[in-house]
This record gives C-alpha cells, structure tokens and sequence, in this order.
C-alpha cells in the first residue's frame, strides 16, 4: 500500500514509517519539523519506497499531488500548558480540513491520532470508547486540546457519512520510547528520564497522585498497523494503551525512572511544582483505558510491561544530545 503520515518525524510517526517500510510499504512523510527531527527519519531516506516532504499541511498545497491509499494523520498542536489554547485550536482545525479534503477527494482510509485527554473529568473508569466527556471550566485552557480532538473525531464521522468514507478513530494513551520529543511535548516520561540523567531534580506537577497509564511505543505501532491491515478496524474507534493493570501515579513514575537510571540506592530527587505556575490549569486525576474492545475485534494485546519500555526508552534516551 502507500500510505501517507502526517507528522512522520514526530515519535509515532517515525516508529510507524520505519514498520510500514520494514513490511514493503510505500510511505510519503510530511513534517514541517516543529516538534519532529530529522534525525528520527534520517536512516530512511535513502529507502525507494519512502518520500518525504518538508512542509506544513496547515498550508492544503503542501498535499497536492499525493494520492494514498491510506492516511494516517498523526500532526497535532498538544495540550497548552506552556503555549496558547489558540494556536491549539487553529491549527488543528486547519491541519483536519486539510486532511479531510484530500481524504473525501481521494476516497481512502483515514486513521485519525485522538486522544485518551477526550474523556477529561470523568471519573468512571476505566474509560471505553463509548465512556462521556467530561470537560472542564471553558476559561481553562487546558481543555482546548480535547476540545480540538473531540471536534476532530465528530468532523470525520460526519464527513464518512455524508460521503460513504472509511475511517478509524485511535485514542492513544500515553505512549513512549524511542524517538520521543524530550520536552514535555513528549509527556512526564522524557523529562523525567532527561533530569534522572543528568543528576536534577524531578519537577512534578501537583501533588503527583495524578494516575495514567503508559503505552511503549512497540505495542501503539502494533495496534496502529492493525487498524491499517485488518477491515474488522473499519468505521471503529479504538483505545490503544498498555496494560490497564500497570496504572501508576506521576510521583511512582517519578521515582521508578529515578532508580531506574539512578539505582536503588540513591534517594531520588524530587521536587513539585504547583499548577499556579501554568496559569488557570486544571490536571485529570485518573486516566485508566477499557482496551477489551481492540483485544476482541483486532487481536490486539499489549506485549511490553512499563518497566521494560521505559528501560529502553532510558538506553535510547542515554545516546540522544538535546
């Protein structure tokens, strides 16, 4: 097949052209390299069936010409908590209309990256694909990132039946390991292993007892090939997560990657960091998946446990220089 990524530099997106390319497949990559890095697609560029082209889908010239049989749209504006809720809003939209353009001209299979923030507040866990949003106050901006994928995942279904279009809706939750942005843009993990590194104190938001559950970036690969592959995938909506049961608290997280890096020994370094400092933000206290629905209808299993994913993660990370 050929299929199309959008944000292929990016950590998800790099770790599915290198599988889809590994099995024979054609993959066009567009990036503008915002949070992406040519590093992460750089061994791929002298592959014939992988083109890559630097540009900004924001901007709908920047899909002219392509004709997929698949697109997987991945490129997205995250969770303002160091940026603006309207930068998040715009271009997401922008980047969907784009997408869903070429997606109704082209008459393929869309497999749309939402997100497990969908289900916000809702304190019934754990969340299944058919769990409510529960959002927040509208002034806090957090919320706006939901928002846009939320909005996104009503856009494509409207659009699939207007037009008799195929789709599948992903919700990713937590995933990690390598090729992961080492901001926050890349989630706790990375800068948690980046401070373990380099000797510094852990900075925790909150109180830490936030929860979440974390996904190594091998099983999100395997459950995204399977949406790409398998027509049971087909006008669906899927959670893509790791074990349920290894639910873990953002201060544990914290000190398993400390002693992880650091060894059992050492007291890890850690130190909280009041919401204040984000300006009107507001955390989700839970945030455990239902993956039985994936498992049944894709034969999805997770593989990889959190303390063999983040170990990997730690080694890759070791060899990175921010």
């Amino acid at each position: 097949m050929k299929i199309l990524i959008t944000g292929v530099a990016g950590f998800i997106g790099s770790n599915l052209a290198k599988k889809l390319l590994s099995l024979g497949h054609k993959v066009i990559g567009i990036d503008n390299l915002s949070y992406g890095f040519m590093r992460n697609i750089e061994n791929y560029l002298g592959n014939k069936n992988f083109h890559f082209i630097l540009g900004d889908i924001v901007n709908p010239l920047s899909l002219k010409g392509l004709h997929p049989d698949v697109i997987i749209h991945l490129a997205s504006q995250k969770i303002p908590r160091y940026t603006n809720a309207y930068r998040t809003l715009e271009e997401n939209y922008l980047m969907l209309k784009n997408v869903v353009q070429k997606w109704i001209s082209e008459k393929c299979k869309l497999i749309f990256a939402s997100t497990s923030d969908v289900y916000g507040k809702n304190e019934k866990i754990p969340f299944s694909e058919s769990s409510d949003f529960v959002l927040g106050d509208s002034k806090i901006k957090r919320w706006a990132y939901a928002v846009s994928k939320i909005y996104a995942e009503q856009y494509i279904i409207a659009n699939s039946q207007e037009f008799d279009l195929n789709y599948t809706i992903v919700r990713f939750f937590g995933a990690y390991g390598e090729n992961q942005n080492l901001s926050w843009w890349g989630g706790p993990q990375s800068v948690f292993i980046g401070k373990a590194l380099k000797n510094e104190e852990i900075e925790i938001h909150g109180d830490g007892k936030q929860s979440r559950t974390f996904t190594y970036i091998a099983d999100t690969i395997d459950a995204l090939y399977r949406c790409i592959i398998d027509s049971n995938s087909d006008k669906e909506i899927f959670n893509v997560a790791g074990d349920p049961e290894e639910e873990i608290t953002i201060y544990d997280l914290g000190c398993k990657i400390w002693k992880l890096v650091n060894g059992e020994k050492k007291q890890p370094k850690i130190r909280f960091i009041s919401y204040d400092t984000f300006g009107n933000y507001e955390d989700v206290k839970r945030r455990v998946p239902d993956i039985s629905k994936i498992c049944k209808k894709l034969g999805y299993s997770p593989q990889f446990n959190l303390d063999y994913g983040l170990k990997k993660t730690i080694e890759w990370q070791k060899t990175i220089n921010e």
